[in-house]
């Protein structure tokens, strides 16, 4: 389906909880926050009701997210679930990968096709320092768990903080060159409680790429730009939402945990899809995900001043 400026909509990210088992610095406070209630999250019947109804809308892309989506209990069955509905083209998640290692071989086994895992760093100090206690081991043992069991390609997203992990640049590329994982750094956004630290440790891509001579431009992937060093085994990509506008390259909505959707990460307009959900009239559901989809704004404005977006990244599921 199309919005209303012509942008094909075809991938969904789903939010299955707001639960973590890590405490990011630029996604939540240190005290953490009030979770929402396993009676005001979406139940796995809802969340299928719903990837049914937007497969019928052309929607065949869809991502699993949190919070942490492998703290979200029953999540296998869940994947198992939606890697049934005919439509569904690609099923994968977005993971801190700490209980990766755990989740992988039943994962594969219901029908994930691939992961992302979010690592900022390298460096067992500077990890359990970002995260709040985060074990850097479990990270490891979950990206070769993904390797063994075919979750390809796996893709590492690194958020780049300028005076955290900018001296660390070099050491994420090298990984491209040994392994097979591609390594996306992706430009710090105001979001939530930190949105003001966030801008002021901004690094933008322009700024890494400088760090990279001789990358070898490859093909585009959505939103993400693409390089690659010679004989490398992964790629290196760009996720640049700040210093480099790609609205009109999107093609995403996400759904939150708690049943809304959120056509643009970075406005605050959401869209409640509970009214439609309380009865049993699935055209009523797809017809309130319709007018989300017309709803998705040309572009985000942050750049020009737009209030900062009130939900902690948690809570919309990056």
């Amino acid at each position: 389906m199309k919005d209303s400026f012509g942008r094909e909509i075809s991938y969904m990210r789903i939010s299955v909880t707001d639960r973590c088992n890590l405490r990011c610095k630029y996604c939540m406070p240190e005290e953490g926050v009030e979770n929402l209630g396993h009676d005001k999250i979406l139940t796995f019947e809802e969340i299928t009701r719903i990837v049914k109804a937007s497969v019928e809308l052309g929607i065949t892309k869809f991502r699993l997210t949190g919070g942490e989506p492998l703290a979200r209990r029953g999540i296998v069955d869940l994947v198992d679930r939606l890697a049934t509905i005919e439509g569904v083209k690609e099923l994968t998640m977005t993971t801190n990968g700490i209980l990766l290692g755990e989740f992988a071989h039943d994962l594969k086994k219901a029908g994930l096709n691939r992961v992302n895992i979010s690592l900022d760093t390298l460096q067992y100090e500077k990890y359990e320092e970002i995260t709040r206690g985060g074990n850097l081991d479990d990270v490891f043992a979950g990206i070769q768990a993904a390797l063994e069991e075919g979750l390809t390609p796996v893709k590492l997203n690194v958020v780049a903080i300028s005076g955290f992990n900018d001296d660390e640049i070099l050491d994420f590329v090298q990984l491209t060159c040994n392994h097979p994982l591609d390594i996306r750094f992706i430009e710090l956004m105001p979001i939530g409680h930190a949105a003001a630290e966030n801008h002021e440790q901004f690094l933008s891509s322009q700024e890494i790429k400088k760090k990279l001579p001789c990358l070898i431009p490859q093909e585009q992937n959505g939103v993400a730009e693409y390089y690659r060093y010679p004989e490398a085994l992964g790629k290196i990509g760009f996720i640049s939402p700040m210093s480099c506008h790609f609205c009109n390259d999107c093609n995403k909505i996400r759904l939150t945990a708690d049943g809304k959707l959120k056509p643009c990460l970075h406005t605050n307009q959401e869209f409640d899809l509970h009214k439609a959900l309380k009865t049993d009239d699935d055209e009523m559901l797809k017809e309130a995900i319709k007018e989300a989809i017309l709803g998705k704004e040309d572009r985000h404005h942050l750049n020009e001043g737009a209030d900062p977006i009130q939900r902690d990244m948690n809570k919309i599921g990056g």
